[in-house]
């Protein structure tokens, strides 16, 4: 009978423990992934322009910085070929290419989600396009030869990076010899990590197993 009392004591303890910390974990990572950096990622704050006439002017992408090969005025616009909302951005330079940055606030030290849904309406029958994204100057994509796939144009691509400095430039863009890329939906979030209240919990519970262990052996021992 004190064996089984014993027990469930223990149980109790360990489940609450579990359970608290399980609360604090899942209340860390819902606030940390609420935080957005990217300003207008979904790029639905401009004017639409008329992806089929080259001679529009091409106007500034508020939040976003152009570099890179922009002779051609269709180089980089907003477009009405989204991968969600009515508006997302294409990239036609032809030849080198054509790209959007701009810098965001963030933590040193700490890890961050890149995450963007990239396409094009070049296929299989003519294909010779380039992607790339930069954090801080360094490649950390290079996607060769994207292909339209019929009924799921966009793919979604996930990376992640460790911020050296509390401002980060994330540069994105590309070429298409024979079409546009579409861009859309950029986002970058910091990773969620373990607060001290949630290591103290985990921390809790070894502890609690750990003397029960001892009560355990001392009560086998007296038998």
């Amino acid at each position: 009978m004190k064996l089984t009392k014993n027990l469930s004591t223990f149980v109790f303890s360990v489940t609450t423990a579990l359970v608290s910390t399980a609360v604090i974990t899942n209340t860390y990572n819902a606030a940390a992934q609420a935080v957005e950096l990217v300003n207008n990622g979904s790029f639905e704050i401009d004017p639409l322009v008329d992806p089929n006439n080259p001679n529009t002017t091409n106007p500034n992408i508020t939040g976003w910085n152009k570099s890179g090969d922009l002779i051609d005025t269709s180089a980089i616009k907003i477009s009405n070929f989204p991968q969600s909302g009515n508006q997302g951005l294409s990239i036609g330079s032809f030849v080198n290419p054509a790209y959007i940055s701009q810098n965001l606030a963030t933590t040193i030290g700490s890890n961050y989600n890149l995450s963007f849904f990239l396409g094009t309406d070049e296929d299989s029958s003519q294909v010779d396009n380039i992607f790339q994204a930069f954090v801080d100057g360094n490649k950390v994509f290079d996607q060769i030869n994207t292909i339209n796939v019929a009924g799921s144009p966009f793919t979604q691509y996930d990376l992640s990076f460790l911020a050296t400095k509390s401002s980060t430039e994330l540069k994105l863009g590309g070429r298409a010899s024979y079409g546009f890329l579409y861009l859309d939906n950029v986002s970058v979030e910091p990773l969620p990590v373990p607060e001290p209240s949630t290591i103290g919990g985990i921390a809790v519970t070894a502890g609690l197993l750990g003397i029960w262990m001892k009560k355990m052996k001392a009560i086998s021992l007296k038998e």
